[in-house]
């Protein structure tokens, strides 16, 4: 059985691997698509702790490209927060759904249901939507359950971790945090 793996990062990345390895995923695909990621050196941070996860666990790697014009586009018009997530994990959901297709995977996944910090329910959802669009089986497990585990073993490997999403709204929202925080 083949299996595509969105991996937005390599900390996110580490539980859910194991778990399609052990369900008896036997080639598993990466999928580093994220032009929601803001600025381009975070980006390439971020790719270049991939190549590191698709070497070490012998992944089959697949990239998308990077192309933060399709990110705008797709949340041009979302001044909401939430629409403006959902957004983007729709543009990021769809692309691996249909590369899963064309390429002849069995089933896709994504790491988004690893984090903690997205809406574990509506990326659910549209993971199952995509995969009935696109024919092809959706893998689901609730992998937020390895998330600190994953986390804790990217620090001990000297694996970068980032402390936000990727996107240019999470970062001022970081930063924001930051300042108020050094003001107190």
């Amino acid at each position: 059985m083949k299996l595509l793996m969105h991996i937005c990062c390599v900390p996110c990345a580490i539980y859910p691997i194991k778990l399609a390895k052990y369900d008896g995923y036997e080639k598993i695909g990466s999928l580093f698509y994220n032009p929601n990621i803001h600025p381009t050196k975070e980006y390439e941070k971020r790719r270049k702790e991939i190549k590191f996860l698709v070497e070490s666990e012998d992944l089959a790697a697949l990239d998308a490209g990077y192309d933060p014009g399709e990110y705008f586009k797709t949340i041009k018009d979302f001044d909401d927060a939430s629409k403006r997530c959902e957004s983007c994990w729709m543009l990021r959901i769809e692309k691996t759904a249909q590369t899963a297709e064309r390429e002849g995977f069995d089933a896709f996944s994504t790491t988004l249901l690893a984090s903690p910090y997205q809406n574990h329910a509506a990326v659910k959802e549209m993971c199952r939507k995509y995969s009935e669009s696109y024919n092809v089986k959706f893998y689901y497990k609730d992998f937020r359950i390895g998330f600190n585990e994953a986390h804790n073993e990217a620090r001990k490997r000297s694996i970068y971790c980032q402390n936000y999403c990727g996107c240019v709204f999470s970062l001022v929202e970081r930063e924001e945090v930051r300042m108020k925080k050094k003001i107190k």
